[in-house]
């Protein structure tokens, strides 16, 4: 994570004192935000979903990569600071690193939202209700996206190996 932190480090930097939102689910702030230090909590609807001090976590990716609005309430639960990054599609066209960083934390929610179904799925199986389990995991692995996002040409390095 520091390495994303080291590539952002002339960012601006803006702080919140514990109680404050960060942003607030259903608004827009057409930036992401990445965490130097500090502990939030990410709230949807009401309830904790977790709490994380991880520097490097990156908050408002989804809006951003979704266009649309701002899916959870992130709050300070210290005193925080953040590198905010402004225009972050453009960002994340043009910049493979941070564009990885994003899609590996992406990946790592992806995958510990798997898991934690599947473990509900083994402890309430042959429960009529638990039928959500499967849609919800189908779902996740198997829906295709309606439009792809591609990387403008200009970020395309000819015969570079994949990773």
């Amino acid at each position: 994570m520091s390495k994303i932190l080291e590539m952002i480090q002339d960012r601006e930097v803006c702080r919140f004192e514990p109680g404050q939102i960060v942003m607030e689910k259903g608004a827009q702030t057409h930036r992401l935000y990445v965490l130097i230090e500090g502990t939030v909590e990410v709230m949807k609807d009401d309830v904790r979903v977790s709490t994380i001090s991880e520097a490097g976590a990156t908050f408002g990716e989804i809006s951003v990569l979704l266009e649309g609005d701002h899916t959870a309430t992130v709050r300070a639960l210290t005193p925080c600071s953040f590198h905010v990054l402004e225009n972050p599609r453009e960002l994340l066209q043009t910049s493979p690193l941070i564009c990885f960083h994003v899609c590996v934390l992406l990946a790592r929610r992806l995958d510990s939202l798997t898991r934690y179904l599947v473990d509900v799925k083994q402890q309430f199986g042959g429960h009529d209700h638990i039928g959500m389990v499967d849609e919800v995991l189908e779902a996740l692995l198997h829906r295709q996206p309606k439009e792809r996002v591609l990387p403008r040409e200009s970020t395309i390095r000819s015969g570079e190996p994949l990773e």
